[in-house]
């Protein structure tokens, strides 16, 4: 449990639930749709995510391709149903890691039945990459949103949206926003609120998310790996929750941290072990917060030689499960 919303497995728009839902709500009025988020690599897709659910599911952090998978935000009214996707930055793959974070990508954009396409104020688009994806959609409208216009003056913000309407004239709407001070948040749910398709709810109308609490325990210590090193080796890393033990008053979890060779093991640990230790005391304080549960960590570091190109550790990792 995440406060009082329930985490449940994923799913697709499968018919078992939408028979169910017919019984409970009026199909003429009930709204419900999937929101995709994309754009490329550090624009604030997590961030826009997180303030548009009002909880924080996404790891937020300065470095690009923090995000790997694609996660799912719910919210939820007596006549609505959002679900909102978070989605890896858009890259030109170079290894299997990649290919999978892009597969979560176009599996997005095949189910949206709307699509929030994030750039911010002072992204370059010296190549078009992420257009020629986004006007190959003729079939969902598409919202461009400017994002981090406090960091910009009016005039940079307005010509920024002159930009964009000569770029992609075919935008349902251009928007500047800033998910950071949740500028323009409001309007942007109200434009998804009013276009999303009428349909019963496709999850339970108490679920805030797609994901368990094993991914999320994994996320947040990931999270601090990203934020305690530099360079390559958050990159070269994965968490994995070997176990996920829920007592009365206490949340026991151990966790396997993948790295790529011996030497980023030993900078992993760090002398005397003070950088695991560092990692660990702050996941634990987020997940307390999180889970609202103490918690008792163990981390445990251990070396997979090129686990980002091998597609059998992929599939372990969950990376091949769209």
């Amino acid at each position: 449990m995440i406060g009082s919303a329930k985490i449940i497995d994923y799913s697709t728009k499968n018919n078992y639930l939408c028979e169910f839902f017919l019984r409970m709500f009026d199909i003429n009025t009930h709204k419900a749709g999937f929101v995709s988020i994309v754009g490329k690599p550090n624009v604030g897709k997590s961030t826009l995510m997180n303030a548009m659910v009002g909880e924080r599911l996404s790891i937020i952090t300065s470095k690009a391709q923090t995000t790997r998978h694609r996660i799912m935000g719910i919210i939820n009214g007596d006549d609505f149903q959002i679900v909102y996707s978070d989605t890896p930055g858009i890259i030109e793959p170079k290894y299997a890691l990649h290919k999978s974070m892009m597969r979560f990508v176009n599996v997005s954009l095949e189910d949206a039945d709307i699509i929030l396409f994030v750039t911010d104020i002072y992204e370059q688009f010296d190549e078009d990459d992420v257009l020629k994806k986004l006007r190959r959609i003729d079939h969902v409208p598409v919202y461009v949103l400017i994002n981090k216009i406090d960091m910009a003056q009016q005039e940079e913000v307005e010509a920024k949206i002159t930009y964009w309407k000569e770029q992609f004239p075919a935008a349902k709407e251009i928007i500047p926003v800033s998910a950071l001070k949740q500028f323009n948040t409001e309007k942007v749910f109200n434009l998804l609120k009013e276009n999303i398709p009428v349909h019963p709810p496709y999850y339970d109308k108490d679920s805030m998310t797609d994901k368990s609490e094993r991914f999320f325990a994994s996320e947040i210590i990931r999270e601090k790996i990203f934020l305690n090193y530099k360079k390559e080796i958050p990159y070269s890393t994965e968490v994995v929750i070997a176990s996920f033990k829920e007592e009365e008053k206490i949340l026991r979890i151990a966790a396997e941290i993948y790295v790529e060779r011996d030497s980023q093991k030993g900078i992993i640990i760090g002398p005397q072990g003070k950088m695991l230790k560092k990692v660990g005391t702050e996941a634990r304080a987020d997940m307390e917060a999180f889970f609202g549960k103490k918690v008792f960590l163990e981390t445990f570091v251990k070396v997979e030689p090129d686990w980002r190109s091998k597609e059998r550790k992929l599939d372990q990792f969950g990376y091949n499960n769209t």
